[in-house]
């Protein structure tokens, strides 16, 4: 049985673009840039931007290129080292304290705190060369870090800045490899500079006509070609009005999508407005939206179809 080839790392700009791309994810330039570079230099990538736009969706990417298993760490308020770094499978050490004792050994606090009991969460198993893809960097997500907590942004550091965690019992565990780290944020909050200084920067906003068209085409092959112009047109004029929340790449696709499944093949008033709750998620936005304003920004549509 042949050997699978070992994934490899881009070697230029271009070549992150199109390995992107393979993945159907169609990164512009100045993003594939600063990714390139956060691979050659070994640096965290800090991407700001609007929830929708592709942060979360490019580090899902870069993993599918890497060949690994992305590793995802979710932040909400109240998240702590615990649920971020290791935990310790205590359940397991009281067995082994018992199972010890019924045979009469007193076995040392140090056989304890091993591997073996050792819960590894995102944080410390980005750290670690996956078995699967030994030679791969790993790479991490550390996705919308403005909903956690100030403190959890400081405990951070550590691992941006030297990818290395201290535990305790073990001491410090540095990664051989560098993972590749991808930090999120939906700017609901400022995060703290000291977090943003040890990473590189892209502000990443809503993509081009011509760009958004080619990402629906390839993640809503079953929608029309024109349907699809048809749709991104529309919502290119959507985002022109004044909306709390403006529909993201994900809503585009998936708007084509449900109209596709409906059977519709071209945009009309009605299917606009029976589908509008695809698009928009608050009610101020859907009245706003409704009504004269789709038959407006169907005429635009149809005007630049």
């Amino acid at each position: 049985m042949q050997q699978q080839k070992a994934p490899m790392q881009p070697t230029s700009i271009d070549e992150t673009v199109a390995q992107l791309a393979s993945h159907q994810y169609f990164a512009d330039r100045e993003t594939a840039t600063v990714l390139y570079l956060a691979l050659r230099m070994q640096r965290p990538l800090f991407l700001e931007g609007e929830p929708g736009v592709g942060k979360t969706a490019l580090a899902q990417a870069m993993a599918e290129v890497m060949g690994t298993r992305l590793l995802r760490l979710q932040c909400y308020e109240g998240l702590d080292a615990a649920s971020a770094l290791y935990e310790w499978d205590y359940p397991r050490q009281i067995m082994a304290l018992r199972v010890a004792e019924a045979r009469g050994e007193r076995p040392e606090a140090q056989s304890l705190y091993h591997d073996d009991y050792l819960l590894k969460r995102p944080l410390l198993e980005a750290l670690l060369p996956d078995p699967a893809a030994p030679n791969s960097p790993r790479v991490l997500l550390i996705d919308e870090i403005d909903r956690a907590d100030e403190p959890f942004e400081a405990f951070l550091l550590e691992i941006l800045s030297e990818y290395q965690v201290s535990i305790p019992e073990i001491g410090v565990i540095r990664a051989e490899r560098p993972p590749l780290i991808i930090v999120t944020s939906n700017r609901t909050r400022e995060v703290h500079d000291a977090l943003k200084r040890r990473c590189l920067y892209q502000w990443m906003g809503y993509p081009q006509r011509d760009r958004e068209l080619q990402i629906v085409a390839a993640r809503a092959p079953e929608a029309a070609a024109k349907l699809q112009a048809q749709a991104v047109d529309f919502i290119h004029r959507l985002r022109g009005i004044d909306l709390f929340k403006a529909p993201g790449i994900a809503e585009a696709i998936d708007w084509c999508r449900a109209l596709s499944a409906l059977g519709v093949t071209e945009l009309d008033p009605q299917s606009v407005r029976d589908t509008l709750g695809v698009l928009l998620k608050y009610q101020d936005d859907l009245a706003r939206a409704d009504g004269p304003t789709v038959a407006e920004l169907l005429a635009g549509t149809s005007a630049a179809t």
